[in-house]
């Protein structure tokens, strides 16, 4: 065998490792991903576990960026625990000079999928052969809403998921959904064009016909019915995207993420220190509560968290804001700078032509 000091150079060579992985850890991430570092570097190969990865750097990425902008203030990292699989990595700050609540979480989890979320799912014509009554799956993302205190700051909202599901004769179906969007208080054309910009030089990585359908797709979704506007300026919006490849999708999904903190960020820096009134704070609660309009009434994401046993309903209305306000029959002065954003989010423009 090795002898006493074979073993004993073995076992601190391992520690060692243990050592650096640990570093590696605080350097990369905001805490251990759910999976395990070693066993994501096991199967390292798999996309399971490249998304993971994906999910746990951009989570990091953001967190990183937006902290930079609001020094005094601070990221509570909480890990939770799903029993029946799976876990995540909420960040949350809130109360901070430049912005009032800001949350990145990354969710794993896994288990069987739930009768009403597989309803949900054929309603939007997946067909789901199930075995026994049951249906095995994996679900992982990152997402993200940022309200800022300024009202010349915009609220954004990204996220990007994988799910798989595995089928009675053992067939695995999967797809990517995901998105990035803005919603301004006020509208200023130059954030809307670099926004809108930043994600079409994304997507033309890979397809120059992909930013004009999903645009249109996320003016499309984040449409409030009962209001008859948008939530914001939109973005990019897709969901059970499958095709051309897996890796083709994935590499596409990248390059999304990736996109994030240069689409926002600068925006954020050029106005949080702007003056404001009295009266464009009031407008920008009015605004939040259009939000949460939005994300109480239609929002597929949160419907499906508070359809899924076992997750974390603190997690899945981070996306509220800390303040907002509903105001009886508001409505602002013609041609007021609070009527010009309502033109916008009633007939959406194209910003990059």
């Amino acid at each position: 065998g090795l002898g006493v000091w074979g073993w004993q150079r073995a076992a601190m060579a391992a520690s060692e490792e243990g050592e650096e992985e640990e570093e590696e850890l605080r350097q990369r991430f905001m805490a251990p991903p759910v999976s395990g570092l070693r066993e994501l570097r096991r199967r390292r190969r798999e996309l399971r576990s490249r998304m993971e990865l994906l999910i746990m750097e951009t989570q990091a990425e953001v967190c990183r960026a937006l902290a930079a902008l609001d020094p005094g203030a601070t990221f509570a990292v909480d890990t939770w625990e799903r029993k029946e699989g799976g876990g995540g990595i909420s960040c949350v700050l809130q109360d901070g000079e430049v912005f009032e609540k800001a949350g990145v979480n990354v969710s794993v989890v896994f288990g069987l999928l739930s009768e009403e979320a597989a309803r949900q799912m054929r309603s939007r014509g997946k067909s789901l052969k199930a075995k026994d009554g049951k249906l095995p799956f994996c679900a992982m993302g990152v997402s993200s809403v940022i309200h800022p205190k300024n009202p010349h700051v915009p609220t954004m909202h990204f996220n990007y998921r994988y799910f798989e599901i595995e089928e009675a004769d053992g067939t695995k179906q999967w797809w990517f959904g995901g998105g990035t969007d803005l919603t301004p208080t006020y509208l200023n054309e130059e954030d809307a064009v670099h926004f809108h910009k930043t994600l079409k030089e994304a997507c033309d990585k890979h397809d120059v016909k992909l930013y004009p359908k999903y645009k249109k797709w996320c003016d499309d979704y984040f449409y409030i019915k009962h209001r008859g506007e948008r939530r914001g300026i939109g973005g990019i919006f897709f969901d059970d995207l499958d095709s051309p490849s897996k890796e083709e999708v994935f590499q596409f999904v990248k390059s999304c993420a990736k996109a994030v903190v240069p689409c926002y960020i600068p925006i954020v820096k050029r106005h949080c220190h702007d003056s404001f009134t009295p009266e464009e704070k009031l407008w920008q609660q009015l605004r939040r509560g259009r939000y949460v309009e939005f994300n109480l009434v239609y929002d597929r994401g949160t419907k499906f968290g508070l359809l899924t046993p076992g997750s974390r309903i603190e997690s899945i209305l981070m996306s509220l804001p800390l303040t907002a306000r509903w105001e009886y029959m508001h409505t602002p002065p013609e041609r007021s700078k609070e009527a010009e954003i309502l033109e916008v989010l009633r007939n959406p423009k194209d910003w990059v032509h």
